[in-house]
């Protein structure tokens, strides 16, 4: 006969908008043990297995942290459950947990004065900027903006209640294997239960087999990031059919690791909240991101094979993006070819179409450089050190822009979209500088076949300055670059063969460009000064540098807004995040460019 062996919950912490799907294991009529389910439409012997999903009620409603989500909130800022967008960010579990996340938290308030030009508001945070640093153990300041969790408004959870358990109520809220937390169970406990049923009289066979859940809490959101205007000038825009402000002609791109489900190991960032690195919380996160950006390209990177498939490509075609995907190679990674990352390049449809893909695989570039240049006796140490399945995804557009071509000449405007992830390992400096400089020839070839704008996105896993950094932005090396002195195979040499001729800036340097638009300050400090790039674009507990890139060619595009960066200040330490509400270890970064006129180089 079918029994139930056991049941358990892969995430310990359940999400609003992230599916629950039990493991649960049973033994058939066979003896043998089995995951596979027995629905009712296809009993087994006669039996099959019956699901049912509770929420755990009971009359004292719990108000969850906002920053520590395992934790029962018992402080809320006043200034925030006034707004009703904020009210969610309002609750803190302790002084403590307020004061770590202030620099953070702060910036919701001086947004929220800002959109609504509030004088009392203004008033407000100017007296908190200045007053809400601990002092004495408490907070100062700021302590009158605190109440107790307890005596703010109580959501009303309307439902249906089917039973009633040691003064609990268990209201019934999913009747399948899957369940998906809703608004309504936030604060609560859910209760899984799996029982073996009768497929005749539909009657439970046995004790149900039950689990219990930690209680669930609200999906965090990252507070907006706004588009900056950058280059001196109000350009008139106007609003599309998806609500985005774009100046006509421009177009906005967007680059992003999103750290694959492989690599966000407990073993490699055990000190982030297991919940926050789950993939079934992560995914909705990263979604909700990607979409909420609206942008025109969309270039990703650490992106496995199955979660292409499965989910980007089906889900951002929802929105109206065309997706291409180039998958790593596999002669260094092993396992499962479908958990292999890639770069996925997705564009809007309406915006622009599809002319041309390249793949560029490192691998075959390794072999061949091999052949041609080092002895036998050495091929096997050199394919060792070269052979690193990295690749890239180059994809010639054509723009659309409402059915007109950008260019007054009435020729087709083609834009050329690099999308890349190069070795991250860091003593290997010569293979990161081999790689960077043989994806720029290619490119140099197809600008060669097209005079065509160019972006180079991706991750490079190189800091600026760094001899890649270089050889991109300055279209050569200096011979004494500290770098070069990494070259055991001699795969540099000669030095003088490091460059290219794409003038290609990086879009984030518009930041610091003199003659930008006005008011950038803030922008400005988050930005190293001395390589006119950003502070960091990608955080760990043990790393917080710039890793991530977009760069044009400045003689045929030009920069007019980028999305604004995040602060050092605000970030948490503890965890592989930049917060708690992103779902990598990566920012995004997003430019919107203008075609120039057409120049001959």
């Amino acid at each position: 006969m079918l029994s139930v062996i056991r049941v358990h919950l892969p995430s310990e912490i359940p999400i609003v908008g992230c599916e629950l799907t039990p493991y649960v294991l049973v033994r058939r009529p066979d003896k043998s043990a089995a995951t596979d389910d027995v629905p009712e439409s296809a009993p087994l012997d006669g039996y099959f297995l019956r699901y049912r999903w509770y929420r755990v009620q009971s009359d004292k409603k719990v108000t969850i942290c906002s920053v520590h989500p395992t934790q029962q909130a018992t402080l809320q800022c006043v200034f925030c459950s006034k707004r009703k967008a904020l009210v969610s960010k309002s609750y803190h579990c302790s002084p403590k947990c307020f004061v770590d996340a202030w620099q953070h938290h702060k910036t919701l308030h001086e947004r929220a004065a800002a959109e609504n030009g509030n004088e009392e508001d203004d008033q407000l945070v100017r007296f908190n900027s200045t007053g809400s640093g601990v002092l004495s153990g408490t907070l100062s300041g700021s302590m009158s903006n605190l109440n107790l969790a307890g005596n703010g408004p109580t959501p009303f959870y309307p439902s249906s209640i089917t039973q009633k358990n040691g003064g609990e109520t268990l209201v019934e809220v999913g009747s399948c294997k899957t369940y998906t937390p809703t608004a309504d169970d936030i604060g609560y406990v859910l209760k899984f239960e799996c029982a073996v049923a009768n497929a005749e009289s539909k009657q439970v066979v046995g004790h149900p087999s039950t689990i219990l859940t930690s209680r669930v809490i609200p999906a965090p959101s990252p507070s907006p990031r706004r588009l900056i205007p950058v280059n001196g000038a109000d350009v008139m825009g106007h609003l599309d059919q998806d609500g985005r402000i774009q100046s006509a002609g421009s177009f906005t791109v967007l680059s992003y690791n999103i750290l694959s489900d492989t690599s966000a190991s407990s073993d490699l960032y055990s000190y982030c909240p297991p919940w926050a690195l789950s993939w079934s919380y992560r995914r909705h996160n990263l979604l909700r991101e990607i979409v909420g950006y609206r942008a025109d390209v969309v270039c990703l990177q650490e992106v496995q094979s199955d979660h292409f498939h499965e989910i980007f490509a089906p889900e951002l075609d929802k929105h109206g993006y065309q997706a291409l995907y180039k998958r790593k190679t596999n002669e260094v990674l092993s396992g499962s070819t479908s958990a292999i990352d890639g770069c996925a390049t997705f564009f809007r449809r309406d915006r622009f179409s599809h002319v041309k893909k390249y793949d560029v695989e490192f691998n075959k570039a390794a072999q061949s450089l091999t052949e041609a240049i080092i002895p036998p006796t050495q091929k096997r140490t050199a394919l060792n050190r070269l052979v690193k399945d990295n690749i890239a995804l180059i994809v010639v557009l054509e723009a659309k822009f409402g059915n007109q071509p950008v260019d007054s000449s009435g020729k087709r405007q083609l834009i050329c979209v690099a999308n890349t992830h190069v070795n991250v390992q860091q003593e290997l400096k010569d293979v990161k500088l081999w790689q960077v400089h043989t994806l720029l020839k290619g490119l140099e070839k197809i600008a060669a076949s097209a005079d065509i704008p160019m972006l180079v996105c991706g991750d490079f896993n190189t800091l600026p300055g760094s001899a890649p950094h270089t050889l991109l932005v300055m279209g050569k090396v200096d011979p004494l670059h500290p770098d070069l002195l990494v070259d055991p195979l001699g795969i540099l040499r000669p030095q003088t063969k490091l460059t290219h001729q794409l003038p290609l800036v990086s879009a984030y340097s518009s930041f610091v460009r003199p003659g930008t638009g006005l008011g950038l300050e803030q922008h400005r400090r988050r930005m190293d000064l001395n390589t006119n790039e950003p502070l960091f674009t990608n955080c760990t507990r043990d790393f917080i540098g710039t890793h991530d890139y977009i760069f044009y060619t400045a003689d045929t595009l030009m920069v007019e807004s980028l999305l604004e960066l995040l602060d050092e200040d605000g970030l948490r330490k503890d965890t592989a995040l930049p917060s708690p509400e992103w779902s990598s270890n990566h920012i995004a970064l997003l430019a919107e460019f203008r075609c120039m006129p057409r120049t001959r180089r």
